[in-house]
């Protein structure tokens, strides 16, 4: 499983890539991107996000 985006609340500010340990995010087009398979769920970016426009469900 690997951490869901919600893009409606994504601004794009790339909180969460700088601190994903595994590089399992991205940003493109103003909006995160997730590399499920870099994903180790860790939940950092989930924590670090400003919007909440992350979680693990």
């Amino acid at each position: 499983m690997a951490v869901n985006a919600d893009m409606e609340k994504c601004t794009g500010c790339g909180a969460c890539v700088d601190e994903c340990p595994s590089e399992a995010l991205t940003v493109e087009n103003d909006k995160v991107v997730v590399i499920e398979e870099n994903c180790i769920d860790c939940g950092v970016c989930i924590e670090v996000c400003p919007v909440e426009a992350l979680s693990l469900e």
